[in-house]
């Protein structure tokens, strides 16, 4: 696990920005970062030197709708947030091994779970974090039963501010800043887990969606909304949502709205998939199983309106409850959508835009982290290289360091 400068050669270099792959070229890392990639005959002879037999090179992925502090159904009503970070240290180390070395949490995780990476003291990604969830009541973050009454944090578990009303959705949010989050995640909708609403139902009104922004916006912070339906997709964009989460029912006019607005759209495809699979075993009842099967038939449908809008296209999971070993799957299904150049790009550079790292993470270039992936295949072909079945993923390194090297190819470095 190299800590110097060094040079990877021998390498297929994944240009995600191109669509191509980049031959008899040297990856040279230096502090963390790549310092340049130049003709082999070109690099200094006394520069240590990792060869990866002619494997394929990738940048690290991004998933820009995870969930590392929450990992089963009753967390927040019967496991206690202590074990949920324990836990999260698990899941985290996981996905960095998947190859994710950047990782946006979309509720739940703080800013200790983003020290606790930084400091060490948990191996994982790059971690942008939301805090606790804005949900207006009865909405898609209030999962009380219909005989709970109260609405205290620890009732919710410490993953949603139940908030309502102008003052209290300003305070939520100045909270959530004064504990260091990255972004304000909101719930714009209904939900498929959530026991009091509907998922074509828009929540929060314009007002206070409103408020919400522009508190974010004051201190260079931005929101990101769960919703679905159409209407609950133009009203939050329309008063500046930056980043729009799931999406499924977006039509051609709004997409073309996100477009003019400069909004993202982060799909979510691969947890309908799984939470249909494994639902009814954590928990799931007929309604939840009725709302998962309606979002999962309009999923590929989203991501076609979408692209054809030129809306930025981003990759999220939103693996909650279903396993996380999932989290490579998704790629697979854009892939169906946009073939697997572009489905890549969704992960990587895409993704960049959506957490404001352009340059920095995402893509294999001069200046960018050396957050990088060694596959035995060529994602070019199929990004099932990528998936939990038919995995070709062999190394993954952080700012330089293997921090995943099956092949052994740094254990001389």
């Amino acid at each position: 696990m190299p800590s110097h400068d060094y040079a990877l050669v021998d390498a297929e270099i994944v240009d995600v920005v191109s669509g191509t792959i980049l031959h008899d070229r040297a990856v040279t890392i230096s502090g963390g970062k790549i310092a340049a990639i130049t003709e082999v005959q070109d690099l200094d002879t006394a520069l240590p030197r990792v060869s990866l037999g002619g494997r394929y090179l990738s940048p690290g992925l991004i998933d820009c709708h995870a969930h590392v502090f929450i990992g089963q159904f009753s967390d927040g009503r019967s496991i206690l947030p202590s074990e949920m970070t324990a836990r999260a240290g698990r899941h985290l180390e996981g996905m960095l091994h998947r190859g994710f070395t950047t990782v946006r949490d979309a509720g739940g995780a703080d800013s200790g779970h983003r020290a606790a990476v930084e400091k060490g003291l948990f191996k994982g990604p790059r971690l942008f974090v939301a805090g606790r969830v804005l949900s207006q009541t009865g909405g898609h973050g209030d999962h009380r039963g219909r005989a709970e009454t109260c609405n205290c944090q620890e009732a919710l578990g410490g993953l949603t501010c139940v908030c309502d009303g102008i003052d209290e959705v300003r305070k939520a949010v100045r909270e959530n800043l004064r504990q260091g989050v990255d972004h304000i995640k909101i719930m714009a909708g209904g939900g498929v887990s959530s026991p009091g609403d509907k998922l074509r139902h828009p929540q929060y009104s314009v007002e206070e969606i409103s408020v919400i922004v522009e508190e974010a916006e004051r201190v260079d912070r931005y929101v990101m909304a769960h919703v679905y339906s159409d209407i609950g997709i133009r009203r939050a964009v329309g008063v500046g949502v930056r980043s729009i989460e799931h999406g499924n029912f977006v039509s051609t006019e709004t997409a073309k709205l996100m477009h003019d607005k400069n909004a993202h759209l982060v799909p979510t495809l691969i947890t309908y998939e799984a939470d249909a699979k494994y639902g009814p075993g954590f928990g799931f009842t007929a309604e939840n199983i009725e709302k998962n099967a309606e979002v999962l038939a309009s999923g590929l449908r989203s991501l076609e309106i979408a692209l054809e809008a030129g809306v930025n296209v981003g990759y999220g999971t939103d693996l909650c409850w279903s396993p996380k070993t999932y989290q490579g799957d998704g790629l697979m299904i854009h892939e169906k959508v946009c073939g697997p150049a572009e489905a890549l790009r969704h992960a990587t550079i895409n993704n960049a835009k959506i957490v404001r790292m352009e340059g920095l993470v995402g893509e294999i270039s001069p200046g960018a982290f050396a957050d990088l992936v060694v596959l035995d295949a060529n994602p070019f072909d199929g990004l099932a290289c990528f998936s939990q079945h038919a995995n070709r993923v062999v190394a993954v390194l952080q700012s330089g360091n293997a921090v995943r090297d099956d092949a052994g190819l740094f254990a001389a470095a």
